[in-house]
């Protein structure tokens, strides 16, 4: 009997292990399929005649049409756009980056709680209330419609942004790798450029990239600044619906070629980012 009962209980174990793992797989599967059918409906929809993507009755088995992504390469609108966001985005991010980094830095190795603080409110202050006052302080300088009033307000939320992310990264790395590099003789910005910022690269990456998916998704700051030579992604799907009717077929179109960018850069980056997510987790 004990050997018996003994046998029943890693069997027992066992058993609830594997429908443990089924629940778990089917709620991951349940959730990747909600998440992702938004995505699989304006691919499919890309491909559709305006008739077919407002028929319930056309699913997933239609004749596919390139005639949207034709016109829309014709029109050109939507590439100059592409390459506006591109711009501004990578402009943005890049002069963050370069400002935000040393800053968070300074921030985690010092302890430097209120600059924190300071940082922290900046990050949550709506950037819609500075929408008028920036209007007004740009219009009198001339930069509206300008690529730098893009670029500018991008960066207010993207400095923040990467400075708040970063500050926890550099808290987490060890002070000693810096001390051993201040013995050696280097400065201590020195041992910030030659140690630790090559260490923080995947926190650096990660915090470039989300600061750039901001930049490319953000549509409040081109409408209100840029014009029609340095209007941004965003405002241009806009112009696709009008108030008699939307082009449905062009603006699925349109939406899966802007999303090619993020997804590149994502895939691209996707060493990076795990690594930079996951060292976050860890060390915040």
């Amino acid at each position: 009997m004990t050997a018996s009962h003994a046998t029943a209980a890693p069997r027992g174990r066992t058993g609830r292990r594997r429908g443990l793992a089924w629940l778990r797989a089917a709620a991951i599967t349940v959730v990747t399929l909600i998440f992702a059918l938004p995505v699989v409906w304006m691919f499919a929809a890309a491909f559709k005649t305006n008739v077919q993507v407002t028929d319930p009755r056309v699913g997933l088995w239609f004749s596919p049409t390139l005639e949207n992504f034709r016109n829309i390469v014709e029109d050109g609108q939507i590439l100059r756009s592409m390459g506006n966001s591109l711009l501004v985005g990578v402009v943005s991010t890049v002069l963050s980056a370069v400002i935000a980094v040393p800053a968070a830095w300074a921030v985690g190795r010092f302890r430097m709680h209120r600059t924190g603080s300071l940082v922290l409110v900046a990050r949550i202050v709506p950037a819609i209330s500075l929408l008028v006052p920036w209007y007004y302080l740009f219009a009198q300088i001339g930069l509206v419609g300008s690529y730098a009033v893009l670029i500018l307000s991008q960066m207010f939320v993207s400095v923040p942004l990467i400075t708040w992310i970063m500050i926890s990264f550099f808290a987490g790395l060890p002070v000693e790798l810096e001390e051993a590099g201040r013995t050696d003789g280097l400065s201590a910005f020195g041992a910030f450029w030659r140690i630790t910022l090559p260490l923080a690269a995947p926190g650096t990456a990660t915090a470039s990239l989300l600061a750039f998916v901001f930049s490319w998704n953000n549509f409040m700051f081109a409408l209100v600044f840029a014009d029609d030579r340095t209007q941004t992604v965003p405002v241009a799907l806009f112009n696709f619906i009008s108030y008699a009717s939307t082009d449905w077929g062009g603006l699925m179109a349109a939406a899966t070629l802007i999303t090619v960018p993020v997804v590149v850069a994502a895939v691209v980056g996707q060493k990076h980012l795990v690594a930079g997510l996951t060292s976050g987790a860890s060390k915040g």
